[in-house]
């Protein structure tokens, strides 16, 4: 059992605090990412869906995961448990700095994830308070106008990174 932290970062420009569109625990926020078989190395031809709102029983003993995928090369089954609480908004001062932000913590068997995809369902705000929700960040970017402060916004050169942590 390994536990992994999907980090993110992006440039933010007059923009703060990117988020999924229910907070960083939404319940029905879909992380798509694909996953590396870590028995035999294979990695999965196309991104998987896990969220914190979907689990299914475990096959042996008791309790739920999020997620069980068998390998299509060994046909092992592997599981992704979503543990919600360690994400935190990624700020205009992180983004700034080139620091990413805690997105997502899971706890993996048999698998380990690679190559997070941004998706739609997000929302961030301007520095003036302007909200924006359900940003779509599935083509890269996010460009708008702040009528308020009168100035364009946008989200550019996003990037991810997953962390083992104990």
């Amino acid at each position: 059992m390994v536990k992994f932290l999907l980090k993110i970062a992006a440039d933010l420009q007059n923009l703060t605090n990117l988020q999924p569109q229910g907070g960083c625990d939404d319940p029905s926020f879909s992380y798509l990412f694909k996953l590396k078989c870590e028995n035999c190395g294979e990695v999965s031809p196309r991104e998987t869906c896990v969220s914190l709102g979907d689990t299914v029983p475990l096959p042996r003993g008791k309790g739920t995961t999020n997620l069980i995928q068998k390998c299509k090369l060994c046909l092992r089954d592997g599981t992704v448990t979503v543990i919600p609480g360690r994400g935190k908004p990624l700020t205009q001062e992180e983004s700034e700095a080139e620091n990413y932000a805690p997105l997502m913590l899971f706890e993996c068997r048999g698998y380990e994830p690679i190559d997070y995809v941004f998706g739609g369902g997000w929302k961030v705000e301007s520095l003036e308070g302007t909200k924006f929700e359900g940003v779509d960040l599935s083509g890269g970017d996010f460009a708008e106008y702040d009528e308020e402060g009168e100035y364009d916004v946008k989200i550019s050169n996003l990037r991810s990174t997953f962390d083992v942590v104990k």
